[in-house]
């Protein structure tokens, strides 16, 4: 088969471990050259040996704290001067904070959930619209919670983050959809095994839960130049059964 992917330019966030590990590898195995983003040097060159061993393009690692904005923007100078576009901007790292009445949260807490889950994504899009407009066919993923939608005690952080996220996308997409060959999605993974889920629920078997590497069908279908979805919320379990 094709690979559905090749020639393609993805920077994915969060890529060390979880969704994010699943997601590059996926995009790899279909040919894409990949900006992996991950604070973790050590998981970052875990996946590039993989990446490699599998025969996939020799990744650019880039270790990264994402609520360090400045460096977001140093990042996208760079990314401009060693590729001058950039093709599909996988927005997945994210962080679920301490759980905790609202009144009970701390500022630090509440700051460094708003700053990762949201502003970063925002500092990402400001920084790397020019790099996607500069592509035949833009993608840009960002990843959603179902508890966006859920009032759920003691999740305000996290559920208020995902919700201003969507919002933001979605005003996104809306914006560019009659200008430019992008496509602007959201992503739901639903409840999956991953260190976030593990923290939310912990003691809970996760064999019960799907695996990163089983939901990533949506992540490509999105990223490929024949998507057609534009400012929707993908829920990936779903689409994995309907592919």
């Amino acid at each position: 088969m094709p690979q559905r992917l090749s020639g393609k330019l993805a920077l994915i966030t969060g890529a060390s471990r979880g969704i994010g590990e699943a997601v590059a590898l996926a995009y790899a195995r279909e040919g894409a050259q990949l900006i992996l983003v991950a604070r973790s040097v050590q998981d970052l060159e875990r996946i590039d040996d993989q990446i490699r061993n599998e025969g996939g393009l020799p990744p650019l690692l880039i270790p990264l704290d994402l609520r360090d904005y400045i460096k977001i923007d140093e990042m996208a100078g760079h990314l401009a001067t060693r590729y001058g576009k950039l093709d599909i901007l996988v927005g997945n790292a994210g962080m679920l904070g301490e759980l905790a009445p609202i009144h009970h949260t701390t500022p630090q807490n509440w700051h460094d959930v708003i700053g990762l889950n949201l502003n970063s994504n925002w500092h990402l899009l400001r920084a790397l619209d020019p790099l996607l407009r500069q592509s035949d066919a833009g993608r840009v993923i960002m990843l959603t919670s179902s508890m966006a939608h859920i009032n759920q005690p003691y999740w305000g952080a996290y559920s208020t983050s995902k919700l201003a996220l969507e919002m933001m996308t979605k005003t996104y997409a809306n914006e560019i959809k009659s200008i430019t060959n992008m496509k602007v999605n959201l992503i739901d993974p639903g409840a999956t095994d991953t260190a976030l889920l593990r923290k939310a629920l912990p003691g809970q078997d996760m064999a019960k839960y799907a695996k990163p590497s089983q939901i990533t069908e949506a992540f490509v279908a999105l990223a490929s130049t024949e998507c057609t979805f534009q400012g929707q919320i993908i829920k990936a379990q779903e689409f994995e059964k309907a592919a």
